[in-house]
Parts: structure tokens; C-alpha cells; sequence
């Protein structure tokens, strides 16, 4: 056997030990270390990663390529000291996908059925029978057509919802109505009483669910954002609530994670709070697919996960 190449895997939390054993597993053929083990920076040559720390990156001299463990790279792009020419591949596959759609259905169909509502009225021992327009009726926007984006609209339309997405270049989604660029976003807004924001994060979606947009949105609609909680504005969120123009919310991503203590979500009665669980990645499913990707990668073979130079998503 020759010599091992190195990797180092940052990953935070008590599942570092976790990913380690089975990346280990994985790839017999690399020397799999953790960010907070004793490494020689010169040794490493590949980086699987979540959220590493501004400038980490650039200490290890020799790096021929980054693996974000997730779909999105925007908590990579964020480091401005970041290798330039070192390619980043992103983490995607059907696990990641089946469980965004079935968090995307789950919490559109509880604020479509007012679930909130009856289940305030169990605790008040209150007999409140709602009476909600079938799906059909009901008009969801997804913001992001991406992989993720596609796949939830297109669930939400085989359940029956009337689904239109909006993205930045032309989409062909079966049972979707689609609309593109600025010019189409306002329409898209005025007809979305379920907003789901499914966006890659880039300096023009940052602050993009803000007063502006809400206020183009029909009054009583509700806001599901599974993207980043950077792309929230949180004060123009909470008056938009105060106002009642937005009537519920459902957040699973947030600006800071975990979500402050004294932050004034956790006790909105019209805001569900979820800890980034949509669709969390694990050490197998996940796992296998950075294996599959990087022996690709060191083959010179295509990786259809590896991010166009210059993309910032």
C-alpha cells in the first residue's frame, strides 16, 4: 500500500467523532484527521468541512480541493481569505433531497390547515373546526428553483397546491408556473399566500426577505424559509407579524445558530422555531457520496457536484 493521502474534516459538535469513524471507513486510503487533532498543515491535501473558520483554510499550503458537507458553499465563499484556485464540491443526494421535501410538505400543509390555530385552541379546550380551501385553492411560491427548490415545488404541485417558483434563469418544471428574474418577481409575491424561500445565499439575496418583500406578498401570507437566516431581515419580519400583513412564520435557519437565548422568536406565538433540521446531512448517506466524489476528483474523472469557478452558490 502506498503512502496514505491526508484529509482533514472539520465538523462541529458531538458529531465530529461520528463523521471521522465513518469518513475513516469510507476511504481506507486516506489519513482522516479532525480540525481539533494535532495535524501537519503541509501534509494536507484535502479538506471536508462545515462552516470552518475565517482564514483556516489558507494554513494548509498544499490543498488540491474543498468539500462543503452540504449542498450550499456560501459558508465557505464567506471567508475572504479563501484559496482562490483550490475547486470546492458541494454534498448533495437523494437523502438530503427526501428529507427537504417531506420538512417543505410538512409545514406547508400545517399552515395551509391552520394547525397552529387548532392546536391553541386544544389548549384553551376550545372545539375549533376550520374549514380551509382544498389544496387546489391554496397558491404556494417557492423562491429558488435549485435542485432542492425544484423537487419541493414539484411535490407540492403532485399533492394539488397551485405552486409557482421564482429564480433568476428560466425553469421548465412539470405543474410549476414559473417566473424569472426581476422583473416577474412582484407577480410571483402578489400571488403567493405560502412563501417557501429555498435561495442560495449571494450578496443579492442577503436581506431579501425584508419590509419590501413582504409588502408585495398578499395580506395574511406566511413565510417558510429553509434557505439561510441571512437572507431574513428579523425586525422587518416581527413588525410585518405585529401588523398581521404575515401571520405565521415557520424558521428552520437564522443569523446566529444556535438562536440566541434572549431573542425575541422563541417566544412569537406566530413563529415556529425548528433547529436547522431540514434536511441535516449524516456521516452515511452523506458520507458515501464525499467518498464517491472525491476518488472522482483524484481520478480526474467528472464530478457533477464540483461548483463552477467563480459561482458564488
Amino acid at each position: 500500500m502506498g503512502v496514505k493521502m491526508n484529509v482533514v474534516l472539520k465538523v462541529g459538535g458531538t458529531r465530529a467523532q461520528w463523521w471521522k469513524k465513518h469518513m475513516s471507513t469510507l476511504l481506507p486510503e486516506m489519513e482522516v484527521a479532525l480540525a481539533s487533532e494535532r495535524i501537519d498543515h503541509e501534509a494536507i491535501e484535502y479538506a471536508i468541512v462545515w462552516k470552518p473558520d475565517p482564514g483556516w483554510l489558507k494554513t494548509f499550503p498544499n490543498l488540491k480541493c474543498i468539500v462543503s458537507i452540504g449542498a450550499g458553499i456560501d459558508h465557505i465563499l464567506c471567508d475572504h481569505e479563501l484559496p482562490a484556485d483550490v475547486p470546492i464540491i458541494r454534498t448533495t443526494g437523494t437523502d438530503l433531497s427526501v428529507r427537504m421535501r417531506e420538512y417543505v410538505t410538512l409545514h406547508v400543509l400545517r399552515l395551509h390547515r391552520r394547525l397552529p390555530e387548532v392546536e391553541a385552541a386544544q389548549s384553551m379546550r376550545e372545539w375549533l373546526q376550520i374549514v380551509e380551501p382544498p389544496a387546489h385553492d391554496r397558491r404556494v411560491g417557492v423562491m429558488g428553483l435549485g435542485n432542492l427548490g425544484a423537487d419541493c415545488a414539484r411535490t407540492l404541485a403532485m399533492i394539488g397546491f397551485d405552486v409557482a417558483g421564482w429564480a433568476r434563469s428560466a425553469k421548465s418544471i412539470r405543474g410549476v408556473e414559473c417566473f424569472v428574474g426581476d422583473t416577474a418577481k412582484q407577480d410571483f409575491l402578489n400571488r403567493s399566500e405560502i412563501l417557501v424561500c429555498m435561495l442560495p445565499l449571494t450578496p443579492d439575496t442577503t436581506g431579501i426577505l425584508n419590509e419590501e418583500l413582504f409588502a408585495h406578498l398578499p395580506e395574511g401570507a406566511k413565510i417558510i424559509n429553509v434557505a439561510r437566516g441571512q437572507h431574513l431581515v428579523d425586525a422587518d419580519l416581527l413588525a410585518a407579524l405585529a401588523s398581521r400583513h404575515i401571520t405565521a412564520a415557520t424558521l428552520d435557519v437564522f443569523d446566529q445558530e444556535p438562536l440566541p437565548d434572549d431573542h425575541p422568536f422563541w417566544d412569537h406565538p406566530n413563529i415556529l422555531i425548528t433547529p436547522h433540521i431540514a434536511s441535516l446531512i449524516d456521516p452515511v448517506a452523506g458520507g458515501e457520496r464525499i467518498a464517491m466524489n472525491l476518488r472522482a476528483f483524484i481520478a480526474g474523472e467528472v464530478v457533477p457536484d464540483l461548483v463552477s469557478p467563480g459561482k458564488g452558490y
